[in-house]
């Protein structure tokens, strides 16, 4: 079997990946995650997983490489990671009693073929309303600068979830049910 490479720093996708008991290296890249307002949520998350493949692809001459992006869709506002404090109390205070999406895209390429497929999973989240001193009090324990849409469903962030419809793991960064399905067709 090829190598399986997966290209992320996020601890979640490296411990969701894990227990789908596959053999897998880490290795990424630092990309620019600034949201292009020109992009649909939806465009900008697919353009960002494929772009963190292209960047690590040439250090590997016969792998498969698997990189994803998560963000948040809240109508036609796409969210990503907060910049700070204030702006994850602004992220939270925008999701505070809505319904929003959790869209994850994945690529996968094979850098021997070249084959590459890139998919997006999105889950619906409904979100309970939140006052001011639960955000603040969230805010000052959660480690959320790495999380786009400021919170973490696995974590303390999951009490400001109501509930959800779809895949819970994509939620968390991947989602493995359809990235298994995808493998596949890798022969993995």
């Amino acid at each position: 079997m090829k190598k399986i490479i997966l290209a992320s720093s996020s601890p979640r996708r490296r411990q969701l990946l894990a227990q789908t008991g596959l053999k897998f290296e880490v290795d990424y890249v630092d990309i620019d995650e600034t949201i292009d307002a020109k992009l649909t949520p939806l465009q900008f998350t697919k353009k960002l997983s494929v772009k963190k493949v292209e960047l690590i692809s040439g250090k590997y001459k016969e792998a498969i490489i698997i990189a994803a992006d998560t963000i948040i869709a809240l109508g036609k506002i796409t969210i990503g990671k907060p910049k700070d404090i204030k702006d994850a109390t602004r992220i939270l205070q925008l999701l505070s009693g809505k319904i929003h999406y959790v869209i994850t895209a994945f690529t996968i390429l094979n850098t021997q073929t070249k084959k590459i497929v890139t998919k997006a999973v999105k889950t619906k989240v409904f979100f309970k309303k939140l006052s001011h001193e639960e955000i603040s009090q969230y805010l000052k324990t959660a480690k959320i600068m790495d999380k786009a849409g400021a919170y973490a469903i696995q974590e303390e962030g999951g009490a400001f979830v109501k509930k959800t419809i779809g895949d819970y793991t994509n939620i968390i960064g991947l989602p493995i049910k359809s990235l298994l399905k995808t493998l596949k067709q890798f022969n993995i």
